[in-house]
């Protein structure tokens, strides 16, 4: 009898490991320990063979049985399903995008002496969804020693036609990094992308578009209090200038990173630029907004889920959707502006530049100073945070005068 979705979800371990059988060889081995692995038993010489399918839910009952599938017709043709899986890993392990995968895999694990940090997980995305859109198309599927630099080259002058100029210098900068990785594993002579030194046109430095006149940031307040849209997107909206967190660290924010009753957030350290946890003391206004959303999403993961699904944080595009619709264009506010918008107050305030920075996560310039400690002056955070939010509310009730404090 064939396996279905709801037998597969009700499958439970046992004391040992035992095997649930679907057709024409494919069956769930469910471990002990409560893995569910996807095996396809067959015969090849004479000889029984498994081959390994992934495991269950990331694999599902549909795509476990095409890639069974997919090994019968290797096997009508003559064809060991195992060995040309190994030939075929074999000739991905010298490609350009067989070394990135794997290059990216090591850099988004941590060390095991603690000595090498791994990326952060938005750094990771952007790097992989960057290698996939602009690289991978173009010379992804070529024996890394075959690329030249002028077909590099040509790739790279393909994304600055299209006005990504700061993309194509970060796409030129990862695919060094990746080849000087093939080059220390013994798959690349040497690294061509220092043959492109100069070939790209240099970027013009930009900062992210932000209101800072006391005046402006009130009417921008009382438009976000006006915003008809979604609820949740309304919520964002009103807490980003509360936090000024990075765009990424607020979609993505879960109701377990919260501890309301301390007045914390606590955004854990794969989610951090810096790789490193970040401690945000909420105001009691950006307590009562989430205490509001509570009602309306504190029975999920998210603070922000998307509006198609639960288990997905909002678009990255949602917040500066809702400023589009509210009249403010890119060159004059986006959600990463937010972040300006306090930076350049709280310093004009007179506020302590260490705090100001600290609050920020950025990274200190300074190597002598003390490594990032997510606590550290958390009291003093603690007031400006609470100092920043009643300043916002009198920029709100257009009252423009600065809330300040000796550094």
């Amino acid at each position: 009898m064939s396996l279905t979705e709801i037998a597969l979800r009700n499958t439970k371990p046992g004391e040992k490991d035992r095997k649930v059988f679907d057709a024409g060889g494919l069956f769930l081995l469910v471990k002990k320990n409560g893995a569910k692995l996807w095996r396809f038993k067959y015969r090849f010489a004479g000889v029984e063979r498994l081959l390994a399918l992934g495991a269950y839910p990331d694999v599902t009952l549909k795509q476990a049985r095409e890639r069974r599938d997919e090994a019968r017709k290797q096997l009508a043709s003559g064809q060991d399903p195992s060995i040309e899986r190994k030939l075929k890993k074999a000739e991905l392990a010298h490609t350009f995008k067989g070394i990135a995968l794997e290059w990216m895999n090591m850099q988004a694990t941590p060390a095991k002496d603690a000595r090498r940090a791994a990326l952060a997980e938005v750094t990771v995305g952007k790097a992989l969804w960057a290698l996939n859109k602009y690289v991978f198309p173009e010379i992804g599927s070529r024996p890394i020693t075959l690329i030249t630099a002028p077909e590099l080259l040509r790739m790279l002058k393909k994304i600055e036609k299209r006005g990504l100029h700061e993309t194509a210098h970060r796409a030129r900068a990862r695919c060094g990094q990746i080849w000087r990785y093939a080059v220390a594993t013994g798959r690349a002579p040497r690294d061509i992308t220092v043959d492109l030194r100069g070939a790209l046109a240099p970027i013009v430095s930009e900062h992210y578009a932000t209101i800072t006149d006391p005046n402006q940031i009130g009417e921008l307040l009382r438009a976000i209090d006006g915003y008809q849209g979604k609820p949740v997107t309304a919520i964002a909206l009103k807490f980003s200038p509360y936090v000024f967190v990075r765009p990424g660290e607020l979609r993505k924010a879960e109701w377990k990173e919260f501890a309301l009753d301390k007045a914390e957030w606590k955004i854990p350290g794969e989610r951090m630029k810096m790789s490193a946890s970040h401690i945000v003391p909420l105001s009691k206004q950006a307590l009562a907004l989430l205490q509001e959303l509570q009602l309306i999403t504190g029975h999920g993961r998210y603070l922000f889920p998307s509006l198609r699904s639960g288990d997905r944080p909002m678009s990255d595009n949602t917040i500066n959707a809702a400023l589009r619709r509210l009249g403010y264009s890119t060159e004059e506010m986006t959600g990463h502006g937010f972040r300006a918008l306090a930076s350049t107050c709280l310093n004009e305030q007179g506020w302590n530049h260490d705090w100001i920075e600290i609050q920020l996560a950025h990274a200190e310039s300074n190597k002598v100073r003390a490594a990032y400690n997510h606590a550290k002056y958390l009291p003093q955070r603690r007031e400006m945070m609470q100092a920043w939010a009643d300043y916002l509310d009198t920029l709100r009730a257009n009252k423009a005068e600065p809330l300040t404090r000796a550094a």
